[in-house]
């Protein structure tokens, strides 16, 4: 019989972030993350280099998650671990270990769908943030996903749209990249778009099906622009910064808030939430909370520490698996691609 007080440890180790962390009856008691700074010189997530640093990380993370919590690691109930998607060899390391633990204490192993998580990260008890009611819209935007989620349950959800390219997250650091940013860019986009004018440039937003997203042509469209105005004015990008920013912000968001309008009116549910580490942006936040006066929604922004990857999310949804018996095999191997 599944006790009813549990504490459930999270482990999250999909990109190229080490992160634990330990949950108890929805209470995240801690959450520690360990960002890799090698792949910055690189202008991108290195996998090889990814991997080795996991395997760096990951005992000194756990035990400083435990620690946090104050709890010893025969008080766990459960290992929850991102099975996927992700990069293999990061995803490697974390389900060798979360087995390995598991196995090593007796205790269930329960693997975590990392696109599910970010959408479940609602659910975590914080004073910030809300619970979305079933059934309910879900924007996930990050470096590797862009996709509308009709969620009628906790792990009841279904795709109703997606990038039919690259994700929204790539497209603002290779813009970034485009305007001389460091990797990640995305966050200095919108530090810099706070004091740009947002109708300075106008950029294309693509036309795909109504709930489908691209941003291939956006970027190609950024850097004809910049390429055909720095020929004409070398300084034109640091004389122009803060007006490029707030530029690609605006189009970015307005492209996808007007999905998920259409995601909105062709479902009829009003209940929206978002969720991935571009959530964290302040223009989509915005457009979010000032959507939710304009159409009567009800709208849900999680906590910026639960936008970026994260280790509550895991063990949030290894909290809600637990208490259904939803329990992985030791023989559970991880998976670089894994549907919703």
């Amino acid at each position: 019989m599944i006790q009813k007080q549990n504490y459930i440890l999270g482990i999250e180790s999909s990109c190229d972030d080490t992160a634990a962390a330990v949950i108890h009856n929805g209470l995240i008691l801690s959450n520690v993350v360990a960002t890799q700074k090698i792949h910055e010189e690189y202008g991108g997530v290195v996998p090889e280099l990814a991997s080795r640093a996991h395997q760096q990380n990951i005992v000194p993370v756990v035990q400083l998650a435990l620690r946090k919590a104050n709890i010893d690691k025969k008080q766990l109930s459960a290992i929850a671990f991102t099975r996927g998607p992700g990069l293999m060899g990061s995803l490697l390391v974390g389900t060798s270990f979360s087995k390995s633990l598991a196995m090593g204490l007796g205790i269930p192993l329960i693997d975590v769908n990392h696109m599910q998580a970010h959408i479940l990260a609602h659910f975590i008890k914080a004073e910030e943030q809300t619970a979305p009611d079933f059934p309910f819209i879900a924007l996930t935007i990050s470096g590797g996903h862009t996709q509308l989620v009709m969620v009628t349950d906790y792990f009841a959800m279904e795709v109703i749209g997606q990038t039919l390219d690259d994700a929204v997250g790539e497209a603002f650091d290779k813009s970034g990249k485009i305007f001389g940013l460091p990797y990640p860019s995305g966050h200095l986009i919108d530090k810099y778009a706070q004091n740009g004018n947002p109708k300075a440039y106008k950029f294309p937003k693509p036309k795909v099906g109504p709930l489908d997203f691209s941003f291939s042509g956006l970027k190609t469209a950024v850097l004809y622009f910049v390429e055909k105005e720095v020929k004409a004015n070398p300084d034109f990008v640091s004389e122009n910064l803060e007006d490029l920013c707030a530029s690609l912000q605006y189009t970015i968001v307005d492209y996808l808030m007007d999905k998920l309008k259409n995601a909105v009116e062709l479902t009829g549910i009003k209940e929206v939430a978002i969720g991935g580490g571009v959530s964290a942006n302040s223009g989509i936040r915005t457009a979010l909370i000032e959507a939710e006066k304009k159409y009567s929604w009800k709208t849900h922004i999680p906590k910026i520490e639960y936008c970026t990857d994260n280790a509550a999310m895991i063990a949030m949804v290894g909290e809600l698996k637990y208490k259904q018996g939803l329990f992985a095999k030791y023989d559970v191997v991880a998976k670089a691609r894994m549907k919703m």
